[in-house]
């Protein structure tokens, strides 16, 4: 049987329906009341703490791991020949360096590294802008290009080797396509990607092509494209230690002293190879990512939330 509402509850009904809860006669108000955080209440404060916090996590946890390693190679939990600890390693590092002149390899694959990514940068970012401005050009190229991207590119090293010889040019040549084809992906995907209300915008007051590409697409794409940089450096590093494990000019070389080690049994030069790589990485990636942010100062970055709030 359903039942049938009363005259009192439709008029309760329809007053807060009407005015809201307060206006129905007996019910009280609800109101969400939200007390300022620790953020709010003390922006500067909240940040350098937030900022010393992040600091420790980041030197604590990879000392952590060395202080664990170092317990579990003294102690037996771990083969100390196959896992040397991190003292053990400090010291042939030492050693290496003051009696074999480890610092010329160093050079020797940072020269190779940073050659390779500037030609490689280079023709990905021409190639990137001119494609993803032009539809004609990516029908007629990026068939063959993503055919050649899929290709591994320790594979055309002998190709290099017939045509450029042995020497340097081969080892830079397979960084400079293995980056090429990481930043011209990036770029491409990047103006393509500018919203078309900016191309409109900029049509609509008479920008030619080159003032589009110069007030529209490069600063609307800056921020992607060295994110593509940025993942680059980490693959040129990558490529520069494959390349010298099979071909390395003047047996010199990061890669060249890794395979070495490995070869004649030698874990604690490996190991020490493998920082050194590790180590170079990090500034190559840091040393790209400071230029960004000077290059684009308007790109969002990871405290910019931050930052807005304190201001």
């Amino acid at each position: 049987m359903r039942e049938t509402q009363t005259d009192d509850d439709m008029a309760l009904t329809t007053a807060a329906a009407t005015h809201g809860p307060a206006s129905v006669p007996g019910r009280a108000a609800r109101v969400s009341v939200r007390q300022p955080g620790k953020a709010e209440q003390h922006p500067q404060a909240y940040l350098r703490r937030r900022r010393a916090i992040e600091i420790t996590l980041a030197i604590g946890v990879p000392v952590a791991l060395l202080v664990l390693w170092q317990i579990a190679a003294s102690r037996g939990l771990i083969d100390r020949r196959l896992y040397p600890p991190p003292t053990d390693i400090v010291s042939e590092t030492r050693k290496q360096f003051s009696e074999q002149h480890r610092w010329h390899d160093v050079w020797v694959s940072s020269r190779r590294m940073l050659w390779g990514y500037g030609f490689g940068a280079a023709a990905g970012l021409l190639f990137g802008y001119v494609m993803g401005m032009s539809r004609l050009l990516r029908a007629s190229l990026e068939p063959t290009l993503n055919a050649l991207y899929t290709v591994p590119k320790l594979a055309i090293l002998p190709l290099f080797l017939l045509i450029l010889g042995f020497g340097e040019e081969p080892v830079i040549a397979v960084i400079g396509v293995t980056v090429f084809f990481f930043v011209w992906i990036q770029s491409m995907a990047s103006v393509m990607a500018v919203p078309d209300g900016y191309r409109e915008a900029a049509s609509s007051f008479g920008a030619n092509r080159w003032q589009m590409f110069r007030h529209v697409l490069l600063p609307a794409s800056l921020p992607q494209v060295f994110v593509g940089l940025r993942v680059a450096a980490g693959v040129a590093v990558l490529t520069l230690i494959g390349v010298e494990f099979v071909f390395a000019p003047g047996e010199a070389g990061i890669g060249y002293v890794i395979n070495q080690g490995r070869q004649v049994l030698l874990p604690k030069q490996t190991y020490m190879g493998i920082i050194i790589a590790a180590v170079m990485g990090v500034i190559f990636i840091t040393i790209v990512k400071v230029i960004g942010r000077l290059v684009a100062p308007w790109a969002p970055h990871e405290r910019a939330g931050e930052q807005g709030m304190a201001r």
